[in-house]
């Protein structure tokens, strides 16, 4: 969808929306930095029940990867989490969107979130690129901690200590860090800390609410300590 003099990309906001409807929204080209947790398409369920919405089909994949790249900055780095049993599906949207893949993430646990052929204690996502972008002064490591949450806001919640380091890497103060897939606000709370603007989309309405809690109380925090 080509944009208009209309499209408005809001800042420092969670809307509850379909994640491709509202990108469809933003102006081309305006968004930073994209860290995003999407579904795994493996539908999901934790210890006590809990799903992830749309993690039972993968029809919204290239749709939504289509509008990360149209709205990201030409040089601009996307962070995807994925599931590891369905990399082709995620590689196959990626690459159709004109991402490229310039690096691999892992996150270790020091714990297992399942057992069975193995003992799953990592995390991964890949680094995507659009365009050419400069190479970071400072590379950061490509493994990283991932310190336990205890999922007590989202079933699948990240810890801001692990996306801190993505954040602090490949954006400066004041720019905008995009969440398609918020969830509980994990990587819009850990853009607020560092000083970016941030803007999240989540399609449950109830985790939307509570990312919304979660980062006016952030806000609130931070207008005190001023």
């Amino acid at each position: 969808m080509t944009s208009n003099a209309n499209n408005i990309t809001p800042r420092n906001t969670v809307l509850n929306a379909d994640c491709i409807s509202a990108m469809r929204s933003f102006e081309r080209a305006s968004v930073d930095f994209i860290l995003t947790d999407p579904p795994y398409v493996t539908r999901f369920r934790d210890r006590q029940g809990r799903t992830v919405t749309n993690d039972d089909n993968g029809r919204w994949l290239r749709p939504a990867f289509n509008q990360m790249h149209r709205v990201l900055k030409d040089g601009g780095f996307a962070v995807s989490f994925y599931g590891w049993n369905k990399v082709d599906l995620f590689m196959d949207a990626w690459k159709a969107a004109g991402f490229r893949v310039v690096g691999h993430l892992v996150f270790r646990k020091r714990y297992a979130s399942s057992a069975r052929f193995l003992r799953y204690e990592h995390e991964q996502a890949y680094l995507l690129a659009k365009g050419n972008p400069t190479l970071p002064a400072h590379p950061i490591p490509d493994v990283l901690d991932f310190p336990y949450t205890g999922n007590r806001l989202h079933p699948t919640q990240k810890p801001t200590e692990a996306l801190t380091p993505l954040i602090e890497a490949f954006t400066k103060p004041g720019e905008l860090v995009l969440d398609p897939f918020c969830g509980s606000g994990s990587t819009l709370a850990a853009a607020q800390k560092l000083g970016r603007d941030w803007i999240g989309v989540e399609l449950d309405a109830a985790h939307s609410e509570t990312a919304n809690r979660r980062l006016a109380w952030l806000q609130q925090r931070g207008r005190a300590a001023a």
